[in-house]
């Protein structure tokens, strides 16, 4: 079970610009933040990930602020419900983040700010793919259970520090991680959490998770963004 953290303020909804598509958001900015973090969630998930959202609960009390957004509109989501294949458009996902990126750095509230992104499962493929893309931007990445082996031909071109955190028990997705960890070039750790499944569900372990992204976003995103 996911042990419930409660934040004093989840963010105010917003509607993020990427490309041609309108995402929901839910923006949270802690006074004297020094930087955010932008949710890249995982095959079938949203913004209203319990995981997710406990993650960007630990976050903010570090001082960090974070963006939660669905990556496909309400009318996309219905059509990947009936055919699950949106999901794993590893491209489109990757897009629309490149959109949220340049919508944070026209935001008056948060262009100031460095930005992180925090991938799951296929959403860290997307999230490294977006970091080459916009490699002036992006300042570090966290992948939770990721599968950063769906960028593989980008990983030697990532540019932000990486952080790969992965789930002992998790064989299948450990092995790739190892693969794609050999793959990068930028600086870059690998943390395994004992005992560990893909979903983190074992007492303790998303925990751990929060504090080590916490830790890696805090290193890592500079402060005072010219």
């Amino acid at each position: 079970m996911v042990r419930q953290i409660v934040a004093e303020d989840e963010g105010r909804p917003v509607k993020v610009t990427a490309g041609s598509a309108t995402l929901d958001g839910n923006l949270a900015i802690p006074d004297g933040a020094s930087g955010l973090v932008l949710f890249a969630h995982g095959s079938g998930s949203s913004r209203f990930s319990p995981r997710n959202r406990m993650v960007a609960g630990v976050l903010r009390e570090g001082g960090l602020a974070t963006l939660l957004i669905d990556l496909l509109t309400a009318q996309e989501e219905e059509v990947d419900l009936r055919t699950r294949h949106l999901r794993f458009d590893i491209d489109l996902l990757a897009q629309r983040l490149v959109g949220a990126t340049d919508w944070l750095k026209q935001n008056p509230a948060t262009r100031n700010l460095a930005i992180g992104y925090f991938g799951s499962s296929t959403g860290a493929a997307a999230a490294l793919i977006a970091a080459v893309c916009r490699p002036d931007s992006v300042a570090a990445i966290v992948s939770r259970g990721g599968r950063p082996d769906l960028a593989d031909k980008f990983l030697p071109q990532v540019q932000a520090p990486t952080l790969l955190i992965v789930g002992g028990f998790d064989d299948a997705v450990l092995d790739l991680n190892r693969r794609a960890f050999s793959l990068l070039a930028a600086e870059k750790e690998m943390q395994i959490i004992p005992g560990a499944t893909h979903l983190f569900e074992e007492r303790g372990a998303l925990e751990e998770v929060a504090r080590l992204a916490t830790e890696w976003f805090l290193r890592h995103l500079p402060s005072g963004v010219p």
